[in-house]
């Protein structure tokens, strides 16, 4: 691994420490792009009007019909967190905007990721028409759904399609679904600047529009408006967990969720989900969202149905609320030791590649018959931080009458762009992808299990073309080295309570430290007693069992260990150059 130290424009950093930012801050935003104090404001007035979103203004007075004329919407969800926080989000905000009129006439449909597959299907339209729906509306899916939203409009329906991610390509042109209204800032012609939105933060626009356009209507005043700003602890829990990057916008939405939910202003369903993963809502962060929140939600995507997830953000009830938690939870704790064996055995099946004197090949193709496809994706990205290679993790198919099939989740490394390498694969061997789709990091693909050995080829073909010693070579950015004076409990806490992500990476610091002992715990676990700048200071490295040299360049994160009453910082270890 390679420790690289981000630059820091110095100017940027004086003008920010100028304009009244601690010094470490100022630092630390500078070299993630911010040049001025008031990139930093997270009002919701500076959020991106809605009325740049392309079709969000058709879409609001779409749904101000519906309600007026007291129509049925469904909402057909994705199952993973940004999914199921959109759906909560759609559901409670347009009953939160239909209560003045008398209208609460609105469900939801959640796919099930084994029988169903992603996406709205045509078998999902016909189900919808079943529930007797006027309106479908799909939210973190559906831009690629042509045959499903022609289905549901052949069925007689109204379809609204809100959406984040990429328009489907057929013959090399961009295919949208027709006859239908779409609200999507990665549609052709949008000039909606985040482009990068999360499918919860395209449909909290939504309602922002169809509020807007009620007010116009005379259904209610600015005074008396439905307060909607109560769903962005729900916007922000998807955004983070979608892992979507954070542009000024969505940090922007997702500063203003954690400041309700550090108030105790959530749904209970959040509340409860704090609550079984030893979290304090009060002190939340970023971390709670991607880390702790999110996988719970995602287990019942991955697992069972994501209906208990929906289930349990759209609950009014506590006790309802805690009791859908804790099945979570158990469902969270079913899916980390399925992904434990997995990934144990994935990693036996990956080295059997080579040698352990050989670097790894260019791409990695793992295949398992006893793989549960519901974690495929998890094992993909561990297997893909631990090589630092492209990585497919297949598992067989769990539908009816499709026996042969095989589900693949790929996780990719900067520099290859894993749907277009998919979509080369495609192009060279015709047949081999039954199905395919996803962005540059993360994608996913169906092949019959006779087709295995030549996707693994074709793939490795590709990584070769694309890929060389330079982009394979790991490194990890930093932050160069932490002032001691900075190494304080409540600098710590500080740091935690910004908003940190994808695009917005959390502090790393590095330097050259002395390890002055070191142990296993658990394991699995490096425990380290180091010296930082001659003083003595706790770190661990998870999920890391090699020792270390006596002097060693790391990178590290910063933590607060609360023990007896006594807080002291400590080091995580992120990597080490040696």
């Amino acid at each position: 691994m390679k420790i690289i130290t981000r630059d820091v424009p110095p100017r940027a950093a004086w003008a920010l420490e100028q304009a009244g930012l601690h010094p470490l801050l100022a630092r630390l935003f500078a070299a993630r792009g911010i040049r001025q104090k008031d990139e930093l404001d997270d009002a919701l007035a500076l959020l991106i009007p809605p009325d740049r979103l392309l079709g969000a203004q058709d879409a609001a007075r779409a749904l101000a019909d519906a309600l007026q004329a007291g129509e049925h919407v469904c909402v057909v969800a994705d199952y993973d967190c940004d999914g199921a926080t959109a759906c909560a989000v759609a559901v409670r905000g347009l009953k939160l905007l239909g209560a003045p009129l008398g209208w609460d006439r609105v469900d939801y449909l959640v796919p099930d990721r084994v029988t169903d597959g992603y996406g709205l299907t045509p078998a999902i339209a016909r189900r919808v028409k079943q529930r007797g729906a006027d309106w479908l509306l799909t939210v973190d899916n559906g831009i690629a759904s042509v045959a499903g939203v022609q289905a549901a409009r052949d069925a007689g329906l109204k379809v609204l399609v809100t959406d984040h991610h990429l328009p489907a390509v057929l013959d090399g042109r961009v295919t949208l679904p027709q006859d239908c209204l779409i609200v999507n800032p990665n549609q052709p012609g949008c000039a909606f600047e985040s482009k990068s939105i999360a499918g919860v933060g395209v449909m909290f626009y939504v309602l922002l529009a169809l509020r807007a356009e009620l007010r116009a209507r005379g259904v209610f005043d600015a005074k008396h408006q439905p307060r909607i700003d109560a769903l962005l602890p729900l916007v922000a829990l998807g955004t983070v967990a979608d892992v979507v990057r954070l542009d000024a916008n969505n940090r922007r939405l997702v500063a203003q969720g954690l400041k309700r939910v550090r108030a105790g202003a959530m749904p209970p369903g959040m509340a409860a989900l704090f609550q079984v993963a030893g979290r304090r809502p009060a002190a939340a962060t970023t971390f709670d969202f991607g880390f702790a929140l999110g996988p719970r939600l995602n287990a019942a995507g991955r697992l069972a149905d994501m209906t208990l997830g929906i289930e349990c953000l759209l609950t009014d009830d506590p006790g309802r609320a805690d009791e859908l938690a804790r099945a979570l939870d158990g469902i969270n704790r079913e899916r980390k030791g399925i992904e434990g064996e997995m990934r144990e055995q994935a990693l036996m099946l990956a080295e059997e590649m080579f040698d352990e004197s050989e670097t790894p090949p260019p791409a990695v193709t793992v295949f398992d018959p006893d793989f549960h496809e519901g974690v495929v994706g998890i094992v993909a990205s561990r297997l893909k931080e631990k090589l630092h290679r492209p990585t497919f993790v297949f598992a067989p198919s769990a539908a009816e009458g499709r026996e042969n099939e095989l589900k693949g989740s790929g996780r990719s490394i900067p520099g290859f762009h894993l749907r277009d390498a998919l979509d080369l694969v495609a192009k060279r061997y015709p047949g081999v992808l039954l199905r395919f789709g996803g962005h540059a990091m993360a994608a996913g693909c169906t092949i019959d299990e006779e087709h295995l050995d030549t996707f693994e080829q074709a793939l490795a073909e590709v990584a070769h073309e694309w890929l060389d010693a330079a982009t394979l070579q790991r490194t990890l950015e930093a932050d160069g080295a932490l002032e001691r004076q900075y190494r304080r409990p409540d600098l710590v806490d500080t740091l935690h309570r910004e908003v940190w992500g994808q695009g917005f990476a959390p502090p790393v610091f590095c330097e050259e430290v002395e390890i002055v002992s070191q142990r296993l715990v658990g394991e699995r676990h490096l425990q380290l007693k180091l010296r930082h700048q001659g003083d003595p200071v706790d770190g661990i490295w998870f999920g890391h069992t090699e020792p270390l040299p006596g002097r060693v360049k790391i990178a590290y994160r910063l933590d607060v260990d609360d023990w007896q009453g006594q807080r002291r910082v400590r080091f995580l270890l992120e990597g080490a150059e040696f």
